[in-house]
């Protein structure tokens, strides 16, 4: 069974961010790693939900759903945004997980980071807030067949909040899934693991002109000028 690179890259969704970010040379990266890794590229390019009802980044932890259903076999996923670019010689961090969930930690705006986290928690989690060293991006999470059932629950916890989270998201500016994503792997206790290799890049936001630019440099500097 192959590992599996799992990209969310739903066209229309949102014009202005299509066509600001390319996916296309996301995807390309991708493929050329996980060619020299003997991974198989995933990409999901259709809705499961209408977007206003349940963003993309919230369809995504079908993952497993939707590659069972597809016959796909695997062993791991990395579920990997679609504004990410992964250097060509980036080492196989599937070898490096030791079968745990892993994420990266969140290396932002620690006061978006605080803000969203203090808010989601006075609005939904009430509980104790974890350290902020601790939070992990939910642009790159790579699990297994064992975590069925924790991505289980988080779809679940978004039905059960949706209203509550729709209205958060529209009024905090706090993020959508990444953040209650944070509570919910402590409070279901994953044991979890952090990488903190620069191996991939990813152009979120605040790149001006715009991350499209940045990409297309960067893929350009690590794949087409690489002698």
């Amino acid at each position: 069974m192959k590992n599996i690179v799992f990209i969310p890259s739903v066209k229309g969704t949102d014009p202005k961010r299509l066509a600001e970010v390319a996916y296309d040379l996301s995807i390309l990266s991708w493929q050329k790693w996980a060619k020299k890794n003997d991974c198989e590229v995933v990409v999901l390019e259709d809705l499961l939900y209408d977007y206003e009802e349940m963003k993309i980044t919230w369809q995504r932890y079908y993952a497993l759903d939707l590659l069972d259903n597809n016959n796909i076999e695997y062993d791991q996923v990395l579920m990997v945004d679609g504004d990410t670019l992964v250097h060509p010689d980036c080492p196989n961090f599937f070898n490096l997980t030791e079968g745990k969930y892993c994420g990266v930690h969140n290396y932002g705006s620690y006061d978006w980071v605080l803000r969203s986290m203090e808010n989601y928690n006075k609005f939904i989690f009430n509980t104790e807030l974890f350290p902020y060293y601790e939070y992990i991006n939910g642009g790159f999470q790579i699990f297994n067949k064992s975590h069925k059932n924790f991505l289980k629950a988080v779809t679940d916890f978004y039905w059960q909040n949706k209203d509550t989270l729709l209205n958060l998201q529209s009024k905090i500016y706090g993020g959508t899934d990444q953040t209650p994503v944070n509570f919910l792997l402590r409070h279901y206790n994953i044991d979890l693991n952090h990488t903190r290799h620069g191996w991939v890049y990813h152009f979120n936001g605040g790149c001006r002109p715009h991350p499209r630019a940045w990409m297309e440099l960067t893929y350009k500097h690590l794949y087409e000028n690489k002698k």
